[in-house]
């Protein structure tokens, strides 16, 4: 996509050492909620508390990170990304040293919100950065930087199960907790927002988007935002059901420590396919959010929302043969993760890059609506005694979400952003009348 005008000044690094920053930042604080599906079980045979009590403290972790994030990006539009980020990793190292040490519930839950918030912080400044840094390749910077939050988890998914064993989930919860909070803090000092003439202005063929920038309270009253909210949650409801239950999952496969060989290495299956999924996971974000760049965002939506209905039904129907199920996590983290990067830079095309941070936060509330169904797939893997309906629901709703980018997204977003345009230009001609007056 040529640009108009290129950027001029910067910090030093330019935009990309920011987009650096925000990955690195990203992936330190992935574990809190991917490497969470491996201290369930340990939890639970310590304390006997049953899975769905465990899993409501995943549950407000993802409402606290999700539906707090329009504050904070409140915070960074008016402040700057440097101290929300800071505050962000001295919450995240205190809720996992929480965790260490939580012998209650009650405790449990508290050290959950406050790693939500702390993640919320760290995540809406991270992928808000991206968008105002790059507004000539919002997919592609959206995807990288929550890529670091897909994949950052992936390098550390053995050594976290590893010290689990041989030193127990407790005090791993404070080792990494602490590492990763630390080295948030450090990168925190290095962000800066963007100036004018540091970023370029350009013009997309291949993406619709905005020449207005549209604050928090006005896209709140569009319709089209409330498509994308309802889209949004369709598909990372059921993600985030696999995020949480796939230790369980595995287990009531009984296929969790099965070892499987693939590509000349051997792990268990549960161990293996967190680390793939984690990998493909981040992969997928840049990949779809490149894709979209170039053939648009609705079209990349109904590809990858239709391959992860795919993936899912297929999950639930070969999922208790070791290497299958490795495999097809594989691919439902694939089709998945891309929700973290195709939305965020669809707010941006349509809201504009003024409020994206705040706008961009907005939308990923989403994200805390669908992970209130998490304990309830618990419950219902409980009273029935397997996964069918959980599966079945979650392909269903993903095949619906690919329908809409198609028939209803696209052709609402086109008369939203073109409305808009004459909106402006509307503008433009009364303020020249006024000036001539």
């Amino acid at each position: 996509m040529p640009a108009i005008q290129t950027a001029t000044k910067g910090p030093f690094g330019g935009r990309w050492m920011q987009l650096v920053i925000g990955i690195v930042c990203m992936s330190m604080i992935a574990n809190l909620q991917y490497g969470w599906t491996l201290f369930v079980e340990p939890i639970n045979d310590k304390y006997h508390w049953g899975r769905p009590a465990i899993q409501v403290a995943f549950t407000i972790f993802v409402v606290t990170e999700t539906w707090l994030v329009p504050i904070e990006g409140w915070f960074v539009d008016k402040f700057g990304p440097r101290i929300v980020v800071f505050i962000g990793g001295i919450l995240c190292a205190a809720a996992w040293a929480m965790n260490s040490i939580a012998d209650t519930l009650t405790l449990l839950y508290v050290s959950a919100a406050i790693g939500g918030i702390g993640a919320g912080a760290v995540y809406g400044t991270c992928v808000g950065s991206a968008l105002k840094w790059f507004p000539d390749r919002r997919g592609l910077a959206a995807g990288l930087t929550a890529a670091g939050f897909g994949a950052g988890s992936a390098l550390t998914i053995v050594p976290i199960a590893s010290m689990i064993k041989s030193a127990g989930y407790q005090q791993t919860f404070m080792v990494f907790g602490l590492l990763q909070g630390g080295v948030v803090l450090l990168l925190a000092l290095f962000l800066f927002a963007p100036k004018e003439g540091q970023v370029p202005k350009t013009v997309s063929k291949g993406v619709v988007q905005s020449r207005r920038n549209y604050g928090p309270g006005e896209m709140a009253k569009a319709p089209v935002f409330w498509v994308m909210y309802l889209m949004f949650a369709l598909v990372a409801a059921g993600g985030l059901m696999a995020t949480a239950q796939l230790g369980s999952i595995a287990k009531d496969f009984q296929i969790a420590d099965v070892p499987v060989s693939l590509i000349g290495i051997t792990m268990p299956a549960l161990t293996f396919a967190l680390s793939i999924d984690r990998v493909l996971n981040g992969l997928t974000r840049p990949f779809f959010g490149w894709v979209s760049d170039n053939i648009g965002r609705e079209n990349t939506m109904f590809i990858a929302f239709g391959l992860e209905a795919v993936g899912v039904l297929a999950l639930a129907h070969f999922g208790s043969n070791p290497l299958a199920f490795v495999l097809l996590t594989g691919l439902v983290f694939f089709a998945w993760g891309e929700i973290y990067s195709l939305f965020p830079a669809t707010c941006g095309d349509t809201f504009g890059s003024k409020f994206a941070t705040t706008n961009a936060g907005l939308l990923y509330t989403a994200k805390g609506t669908a992970s209130l169904v998490v304990p309830f797939a618990s419950i219902a893997v409980a009273q029935l005694g397997n996964w069918d309906l959980v599966f079945t629901i979650t392909a269903a709703v993903n095949a619906i979400a690919a329908l809409m980018a198609l028939f209803v997204l696209k052709p609402m977003r086109s008369r939203f952003v073109a409305q808009a345009a004459l909106t402006t230009a509307d503008d433009v001609v009364k303020g020249r009348a006024e000036v001539a007056k």
